[in-house]
């Protein structure tokens, strides 16, 4: 039977971030994205440059901007 996952993905936002290297980075854009939603859920892969954010009350255009500020380049995915 379907629990719902759909509408979880519904809200999800990725955004693929070319110049995050390392887990530092992947640190930095998690705790930038917090800043901006605490209440997003966020999971950073380094392999793959992406970060998805399940947000709670912030907008790509605001989560995009939380991660520029923090030094780095997103791109929507």
């Amino acid at each position: 039977h379907s629990s719902g996952v759909a509408c979880d993905n519904a809200r999800m936002i990725t955004f693929t971030v070319p110049d995050m290297s390392c887990e530092h980075c992947a640190q930095t854009i998690q705790q930038a994205v917090l800043a901006a939603d605490r209440e997003a859920r966020v999971s950073v892969d380094v392999g793959r440059k992406r970060v998805a954010i399940e947000p709670a009350s912030a907008d790509a255009r605001v989560l995009r901007e939380a991660i520029a500020q923090a030094g780095y380049s997103p791109e929507p995915a």
